[in-house]
This record gives C-alpha cells, structure tokens and sequence, in this order.
C-alpha cells in the first residue's frame, strides 16, 4: 500500500501516520522533516528542486504512508498512492489540538526534526505562519482544495478515506490493518 494522509495543520497527519505505518509495517515518510532544515530554512519555498527530489527518493519504494499537505509535491505522491486519508476533522478540534501540540512545544523546547535546532517559541506565537495562526486561516480554504480534488476523475485510482473524528480514525487504522492481513494492533 502506498498511503498519503493529509489534512489540515493541526488535523494529526504526523500521529496517525507514525500509527498507521506502525500498524502496517510501512515506512513512514514525514514531509515536514524533509522540508525543515536547520535554522528554519524551509526547502519548498528556498529549494523546491531539491525538496522535490528528496520526496521523490522517499516515494519511489513500493510501499510507504506520507504526511503533509505541500502541493509542490502532492500531485507526485497522489499519482504514485493507492489510497489516501485525509483527517477532516472539526475546526473547534483541529484547534485545540494545535494550540495544545504549540503549547507542550514550546514549554519543553523540544526539537522539531532531529538535527536541526528547530524549536517552537513564544515569541513566533504572533506570527502569520504559526501553526496556531496558519491552522484558523488555512482550514476553510484547505478543506474547499480537498473537496473539489478528491471529486477529480484524474484521482479516481485513489481510495479515499475521510475520517472527521479521532474516533473514525482510530477505526479505519483497524480496518485497514486488518484489510492488510495484520492481527497486531498498536497501543
């Protein structure tokens, strides 16, 4: 299987990846490590050639979950999937999650990426590309993108899952395990 998971930031595209790929047996590729590099440097928008060779690389094995919404790289990874989920949960939710994940982040100061000194601070909390900040103002916006892709007879190869409750996720990880011949269920 060579599954995409996408949504909007906040959603829990990393989480349920890690846990679908797990339940799966799948590599997990995470856009967001690719993309990041040290000091911020963001590959899509300073490097798009070379981010998109790196997932290029990542995708080019038979089997794989992604995780990530860069629509410089989407289309390659949608024409290479057989299936794609896409966490379509409610605003109020994705919401808390967010501010919640922002939160932890930068009490503890954790490392984003290993290696690259990416930390969350209180101090970006203000500006316009903060995941708190970049979830209100992309969700509608983003959810209207999914909608009018996942109609597109070119992506009619896809299975489509959309799960709009962590409820729902949890279930489809089951079922697509179970649809995959596994029997062990992660924690």
């Amino acid at each position: 299987m060579r599954i995409a998971v996408v949504g909007t930031s906040g959603s829990g595209k990393s989480t349920f990846a890690r846990a679908l790929g797990a339940a799966l047996g799948l590599p997990v590729v995470e856009l967001d490590a690719i993309n990041w590099q040290a000091g911020w440097r963001d590959l899509n928008a300073n490097d798009p050639e070379e981010f998109a060779a790196r997932v290029a690389a990542a995708i080019a094995a038979e089997a794989w979950v992604t995780d990530g919404n860069y629509s410089k790289v989407l289309p390659a990874i949608l024409r290479r999937a057989t299936d794609v989920v896409w966490l379509d949960l409610p605003k109020a939710a994705v919401m808390r999650r967010v501010i919640g994940r922002s939160v932890a982040r930068a009490w503890t100061g954790e490392e984003l990426w290993p290696g690259t000194g990416n930390r969350e601070s209180w101090r970006r909390w203000l500006d316009k590309d903060h995941p708190i900040r970049w979830a209100w103002d992309t969700f509608e916006r983003r959810r209207a993108r999914y909608e009018e892709a996942f109609a597109d007879a070119r992506l009619a190869h896809l299975t489509v899952h959309r799960p709009r409750t962590p409820g729902e996720a949890a279930a489809l990880i089951e079922g697509l395990q179970r649809a995959a011949g596994g029997s062990q269920i992660p924690p």
